[in-house]
């Protein structure tokens, strides 16, 4: 990265890149576009340091120390990424480009990042807001916002709170994950851009287009400050997908009791709009509209082939097994929907502001086949596996015989989840003088209200014959389409879905309606919050003190269905709890570029709807249920740290942290309690006592323009977490120590660039340690899921061929990083997928 530091005079010869900077600075990061900006090369704008030259910095520099400044000044606690940044690497989602920051990890689905967990915790136990309004979670049962929903070019700054202050929502214990958009009054004139780009899967050898566009400008008189408006689209149609192998930990020791390989087919389409307007009718009021829409689709057709020992076998032995094939097929779409209104006012020593949120969220599953199974019509003899990681399966040649397999069951399914939140805030704030410490109150409140409902219907169809389908029809060989691509082995043909939806449209639906499956997972959640809070921010010489309180009341309905004594009835059960949160921050200035924080926080965070579910089924005397009477997590927090800011896109940070979480939740058989005891299992989730999550967080990242030509284009950064926690868990009379699940010991980013006025090149590692995934409570620690751990590798390399167009060359996944899960010991495998490198070539075009 070059540095062209001239004074103000020598600066006017750079007049054509200044221009083009305050194009492009702000709404090209909106689009995923990053190009030259003109920034302000100054202290934090409290130590009042003179302007006394001008700094012109290209693409990386730019977006880094604006994310840096953001930093430096915020109240709270915060890491800080800007879509500058963004841009720099083949990240097509929020998610992905969240990992980028210290502490913060994410989990993938079919290798694209999806979910986001902070500092150990998992990703239910995170908030996600798009500009200052809370987003529900599409997915059925979970809290989680999976954000590969939300394109990448649609955000303007990314960041994840780990400290909040009183006037925020307190309704995470990782971090409260910020998604900001642009206001069109962050640039001067008007600016267009747009970028058309191809992608090809090396997995399925396929190509995909995405094109993504913004504009922005500002209106009303020669001084352009009344009305503004920032619109962006991308789309995206993607094809994908895996080659997968897993046994569900189906271990006896080092003895395999079944296997599955397992073929997924996808293609996704993604759109999303946003839209921002503003309007100034004073220097002190203003009022805004920001509006997001993102939807992506998903098409997945899964093939599987497996086998079931008829004895445990180890590696390289061989025996009889029973064998079987699968499909699954259905399309998905998922949306997400963002409202805001809200202005300030400024009247005096007052401001004050308020907004009001309006967020939906769905997922739609239209009928689809759930599951069509083949049974071998004989066993399979010789069959094996040859490794315990990669338990690829070995069998003679009739396993792979389309003829050899009969169709047993359809299941065929439809969903649909939506989850909607309507919220209304209002603040104010009085500067005053107290004891000569600059001074400001602030107190105010929301409300907010949340429904979530899930409706599930499910048709199982079997008994064939009796319904007139002769076995010549049921043999896989008649619904038989080409051999699976499969890399990992052999596999045979894969099962085509026309044969098995002209069979089941000839039989009667009502027939084969499983009631039971349809009505338990059916629910209607309602919470209702209201909160409160007034804080004191208190200015002196180096010292900045925030401290205040907040108050925060939640009513919850669930509505579902339960099966006891062969009769369905209603489920309905209400409860209500408040907390009470105080908190305090303090920062010191120990230098021009030096300054320490400290904070002591509490928050909260409500069980999954999953946990909460009401739903309850009986079935052999064994009860499995939801519990909508759970308590709220609450942890007590308490953070410390040094920041050192090494000049332009230069950084040296450390910080400590601890949480003490109460009221953790787990999964357990509680048939040993009353009023279980007449059950002989009942797995249901309870209220652990206490757990404790403990680390540090080391960043630097810098710009090295000391050194000698070309070494002064580089750009360096790296960041480092190391976290430990630790919770027991109870079932029945056996108490067990375990990890918090997604809590991985070692987090960490790397980060190497150069850049010069035509090119850039930016290589980056991501990599975390293996952590617990899933607690096996039933079976116990041996069984115990773990991901291993992963190192991604990414590369964006970008050429201007004129200042206005750039080419952009994109590897990710360099080193086909696998999906490995084990089974309470590494080489036991539990899950394997492999994905494959992704490469894009793409062209942006921007003007003003």
């Amino acid at each position: 990265m070059t540095i062209y530091r001239k004074t103000l005079l020598q600066f006017s010869q750079k007049r054509f890149f200044k221009s083009l900077a305050v194009a492009t600075t702000g709404l090209a990061s909106f689009s995923g576009t990053s190009v030259f900006a003109d920034t302000d090369h100054t202290a934090n704008a409290t130590n009042k340091a003179p302007l006394l030259e001008q700094t012109l910095v290209i693409g990386q520099g730019a977006s880094m120390d604006n994310a840096i400044q953001k930093q430096r000044q915020a109240d709270a606690i915060k890491s800080v990424i800007s879509a500058d940044a963004v841009a720099q690497l083949p990240d097509d989602n929020v998610a992905e480009a969240m990992q980028r920051l210290p502490g913060v990890t994410i989990e993938r689905d079919q290798g694209e990042g999806r979910f986001v967990s902070v500092r150990g915790l998992g990703p239910d136990l995170n908030s996600v807001s798009i500009n200052g309004a809370i987003i529900p979670s599409p997915n059925a049962g979970s809290r989680a916002v999976a954000l590969d929903v939300v394109p990448s070019e649609l955000v303007q700054t990314l960041s994840v709170v780990k400290a909040a202050t009183p006037d925020m929502d307190a309704n995470s214990l990782g971090g409260n994950i910020e998604v900001e958009s642009l206001s069109g009054f962050d640039h001067q004139d008007s600016f267009f851009t747009a970028k058309v780009e191809g992608g090809y899967d090396s997995n399925v050898e396929k190509t995909s287009p995405k094109v993504s566009g913004a504009y922005s400008n500002r209106f009303g008189g020669s001084q352009k400050d009344t009305f503004a408006i920032a619109a962006a689209i991308s789309w995206q149609d993607r094809d994908f997908g895996s080659d997968n192998i897993e046994t569900g930990g189906a271990w006896d020791g080092d003895q395999l009791e079944e296997l599955e390989q397992r073929d997924y087919q996808i293609n996704r389409e993604r759109l999303g709009l946003g839209l921002n307007l503003d309007y100034k009718w004073s220097e002190n009021s203003s009022v805004y509209l920001r509006s997001l829409y993102s939807e992506f689709s998903d098409t997945e057709t899964r093939n599987a082939a497996g086998l079931e020992f008829e004895d445990p076998l180890a590696v390289n032995q061989t025996g009889p097994a029973e064998g079987w094939r699968e499909l699954k097929e259905r399309k998905e779409t998922q949306k997400i929907q963002s409202y805001v209104i809200g202005g300030d006012w400024k009247r005096g020593k007052w401001t004050l502001d308020a907004q009001l949120g309006l967020s939906k969220s769905s997922e739609d599953t239209p009928g689809h086949i759930a599951g069509a199974g083949f049974e071998g019509s004989d066993s399979f003899g010789n069959t094996g596996f040859n490794t315990t990681r990669l338990p690829v399966a070995q069998a003679d040649e009739a396993f792979y015989n389309a003829n050899q397999f009969e169709l047993d069951e359809v299941e065929w399914a439809e969903q649909y989840t939506s989850d909607n939140n309507s919220s209304f805030k209002l603040n104010a704030a009085r500067q005053y003088d107290l004891s000569g410490w600059d001074s400001s109150v602030k107190f105010g409140g929301k409300y907010s209200t949340r429904e979530k409902d899930n409706d599930t219907t499910v048709w199982k169809y079997d008994d064939f014959e009796s319904n007139g389908i002769e076995a010549e029809q049921r043999l896989l060989s008649y619904h038989q389409g080409p051999d699976v691509d499969y890399s990992l082995g052999r596999y045979g043909p894969s099962i085509e879905s026309l044969g098995l939806k002209q069979i089941i449209a000839g039989m009667s639906a009502d027939d084969f309606y499983d009631e039971e499956e349809s009505r338990i997972e059916d629910f209607v959640i309602q919470e209702d919050l209201a909160a409160a809070y007034i804080m004191n921010t208190m200015d002196k010489d180096q010292w900045r003190i925030i401290y205040g309180v907040r108050y925060e009341a939640t009513e919850l309905n669930a509505q579902g269905t339960q099966w006891e004594d062969d009769a369905y009835s209603p489920r309905n059960i209400d409860t209500d709890y408040d907390h009470l949160l105080p908190s305090i921050h303090v920062r010191y200035k120990a230098g021009e570029n030096t300054q320490f924080r400290a904070a002591w926080t509490n928050t909260v965070v409500r069980p999954t709807f999953d946990q909460l579910m009401p739903g309850f089924a009986v079935d052999d005397n064994e009860a499995e249920f939801g519990n909508p009477e759970l308590e709220a997590l609450e942890s007590s927090n308490i953070d410390f740290g040094i920041e050192h800011f090494l000049g332009r896109a230069g950084i040296l940070s450390a910080f400590v942290f601890y949480k003490q979480i109460d009221n953790f939740v787990y999964e357990t058989d509680v048939s040993s309690q009353s009023p279980w005891t007449e059950y002989s299992e009942a797995i249901t989730y309870v209220n652990g006592d206490s757990a404790d999550l403990y680390g540090f967080e080391l960043a630097w990242s810098q710009q090295l323009v000391d050194l000698p030509a070309p070494w002064d284009n580089l750009l360096m950064g790296i960041n480092f977490t190391s976290s430990r926690s630790s919770t027991e868990i109870n079932n029945g009379n056996e108490t067990r120590e375990i990890d918090l699940p997604y809590q991985a010991d070692m987090i960490g980013n790397a980060l190497l660039g150069w850049e010069n006025e035509t090119f850039s090149i930016r290589l980056t590692a991501n990599h975390k340690s293996s952590y617990l995934q899933e607690v096996a409570v039933l079976d116990g620690a041996p069984f115990d899921l773990y991901l291993d751990s992963q190192t991604f590798l990414d590369l964006g390399a970008h050429y201007y061929i004129t200042p206005q167009l750039r080419l952009s060359v994109e590897a990710k996944n360099m080193t086909d990083e696998a999906y490995y899960v084990y089974t309470g010991n590494k080489p036991f495998n539990a899950q394997y997928e492999e994905y494959g490198p992704t490469y894009k070539l793409g062209i942006t075009f921007t003007a003003r």
